[in-house]
């Protein structure tokens, strides 16, 4: 949601209000409450994309763990050597 840049043409208050692009431009001033703003046209803010996953920084290796060892195909298991036979215990 963008944020709008308003002006009182009775009071000369001036203020940034965070709405909607569908919603409609105020028009009491919030300070004399007089039915006289108008919206200003800014230069705009740009877009801010928060959360991660949007820099190049979120993917970096934090410090103090180890890096990800890249994972391989598992290789085909041998054969399994024959178990030699277990030898009896002895008594004494």
């Amino acid at each position: 949601m963008p944020t709008y840049e308003y002006a009182c043409q009775k009071c000369g208050h001036e203020f940034e209000q965070f709405q909607s692009m569908r919603d409609e431009p105020l028009k009491k001033c919030p300070k004399c409450k007089k039915q006289s703003l108008k919206r200003l046209v800014g230069s705009g803010a740009g877009l801010i994309f928060k959360g991660t996953g949007f820099y190049i920084t979120d993917y970096k290796k934090k410090s103090g763990t180890p890096d990800a060892a890249p994972s391989k195909p598992a290789a085909p298991a041998a054969p399994a050597a024959p178990a030699a036979p277990a030898t009896p215990a002895t008594k004494s």
